[in-house]
């Protein structure tokens, strides 16, 4: 019955983010503030981690096909695959789950703790449209980053392939032209704005109806993790069937 309730609530949540605006000039300068929390703020380690894990994917999928009969485009092909498919939409937004989205439910979370969305409810301000409404729209900028997940995940493969001696550039970059399906793009890109939504209001969800103290924030932020790691999971899996099979 807990789940049900908390279902509702989440769907009720989002009902109310969508009524009420807040005044123009101020929700602005809060979209602003989240895209540079969120948005820009996590780029460094989606960076990093792309760039490293493109090389990765390369380097195994060299040493897998260590055979004179499998021409070294495929080094290529599998980095490109890989990558767009799944490793830049589904498991960034993974460790987005834990950076942004425990940011997102602490810092709400906080707020419940110290009483300032109740301030906010007894000024008339919508309280769930001023603080949920800017990270959605913050979010929806996501898919650039997914996009530059995606540039540095094949960059990265490239480099540890060709500097690494397991192939050339010329075979890697036949192996990424091969056989390209321009749909898969747009289905990373379809799964990636789900994939914003559910980190946008999850973690919201979480801070938001959260009681007790300080000790609960951080309960919270782990519930956050957990339960916006499993949705991804599962609407990956739901648009997958849906688009790819």
């Amino acid at each position: 019955m807990k789940y049900l309730h908390d279902i509702g609530s989440y769907f009720l949540m989002i009902k109310r983010v969508f009524s009420s605006f807040t005044k123009g000039s101020v929700i602005k300068e809060l979209i602003f503030k989240e895209i540079d929390d969120l948005i820009i703020g996590s780029l460094g380690i989606v960076s990093f981690i792309s760039f490293f894990v493109g090389g990765v994917i390369a380097i195994q999928t060299a040493l897998n096909v260590d055979n004179p009969l499998i021409p070294k485009s495929l080094i290529g092909f599998a980095t490109r695959q890989s990558v767009i498919l799944e490793f830049a939409p589904t498991f960034i937004s993974i460790i987005m789950a834990g950076k942004v989205g425990s940011f997102i439910t602490s810092s709400i979370g906080s707020m419940r703790v110290t009483e300032q969305i109740d301030a906010l409810e007894v000024m008339g301000i919508n309280s769930l449209n001023y603080l949920v409404f800017p990270k959605i729209v913050a979010l929806s900028f996501y898919p650039f980053v997914i996009a530059l997940s995606m540039f540095l995940g094949i960059a990265g493969g490239w480099i540890a392939g060709v500097y690494g001696g397991f192939t050339t550039s010329t075979d890697f970059a036949t192996g990424l032209q091969d056989s390209f399906e321009p749909f898969h793009l747009t289905y990373a890109f379809i799964k990636t704005f789900v994939f914003a939504f559910i980190l946008a209001t999850v973690p919201s969800w979480q801070g938001y109806y959260m009681k007790g103290g300080a000790l609960e924030v951080g309960k919270a932020s782990t519930n956050s993790f957990v339960w916006t790691s499993v949705l991804i999971i599962l609407s990956n899996y739901i648009i997958t069937q849906l688009l790819l099979s």
